[in-house]
């Protein structure tokens, strides 16, 4: 059964959605929301379709249904705040990436964390450097009751924060720490969102704040080459030393936050106001 999981911080008019990641829960963006609502955002920590429960609520979603749910978010959160911004982990940066290709009107910037196209960091197994072949395998008929481990050193450098995550994680709490492996058929869905966004990335035209570890165990810096070389925007990058993949939860979080409030401040004071009536967002065609 999928828990309700999502946290509303209300602050000042402008406001950041954050999107965690595959297989994951709001839980993981908690550190960046509490920390961009006291610097005065307003903060919605949404909830991805099928995800807070059991395998099975996962699978009976895809990537269209995860696209949705943000659409749907963004568009409660944007009736309360004159600027939105997005954010989003690994999977969840791609999501927001989507959001800002397909309505730029009402995407003011973006923060990129751990953003993950290629899994091709340092740990990920063989199987997970093959996920770009899992579209393919699956749609033949093959590896639909397979999953993927996660694996040491699950994306957390540090030991103390590893521990009570993954020790949440295997004893099967969901709402906490998402669940403990990658069905090979939402691997599939998520190569799909990835291709889907990659070929569009040029239209990107928000601005990008990129905050990515440089010991990366799960996406590797090629995933921050594909945003420096592809949107149409100005991109700030941070690399993080210290870290692992859950840069939001990991040792220099500190950084992440106060670099991400920075430039969304910068942008909101940038940006006048055009608050289009009656406007809203409604699923791409594409």
């Amino acid at each position: 059964m999928i828990k309700p999981s999502e946290f509303h911080l209300r602050g000042g008019r402008s406001g950041v959605l954050l999107i965690h990641g595959l297989t994951g829960t709001p839980t993981e963006m908690r550190f960046v929301g509490n920390g961009l609502h006291r610097a005065g955002f307003s903060v919605l920590g949404m909830q991805l379709a099928g995800h807070c429960g059991d395998e099975a609520d996962l699978l009976a979603t895809g990537w269209r249904d995860w696209h949705a749910s943000v659409l749907a978010a963004a568009a409660r959160l944007r009736e309360d705040v004159d600027h939105l911004f997005v954010a989003g982990l690994s999977m969840g940066a791609i999501l927001a990436l989507k959001l800002a290709i397909d309505h730029p009107e009402h995407v003011d910037g973006l923060g990129l964390y751990g953003t993950t196209f290629f899994h091709d960091g340092w740990a990920t197994p063989p199987i997970g450097r093959l996920a770009f072949l899992l579209p393919l395998v699956t749609s033949l008929g093959f590896g639909r009751q397979r999953v993927s481990a996660e694996v040491e050193p699950y994306g957390i450098k540090d030991e103390r924060i590893r521990k009570r995550i993954v020790g949440a994680m295997l004893s099967g709490d969901s709402q906490a720490a998402g669940l403990a492996g990658f069905p090979w058929p939402a691997l599939a869905e998520f190569q799909r969102l990835s291709r889907h966004v990659r070929n569009r990335i040029g239209r990107v035209r928000a601005p990008c704040f990129v905050a990515h570890s440089s010991n990366d165990d799960v996406a590797g810096l090629r995933n921050v080459r594909v945003i420096e070389r592809g949107v149409r925007a100005p991109v700030e990058t941070l690399l993080l030393d210290n870290s692992y993949h859950m840069v939001t939860v990991d040792q220099e979080r500190a950084s992440v936050i106060e670099r991400s409030a920075a430039f969304f401040e910068r942008l909101a004071r940038q940006r006048p106001l055009e608050l289009p009536q009656g406007v809203q967002l409604a699923t791409a065609t594409e």
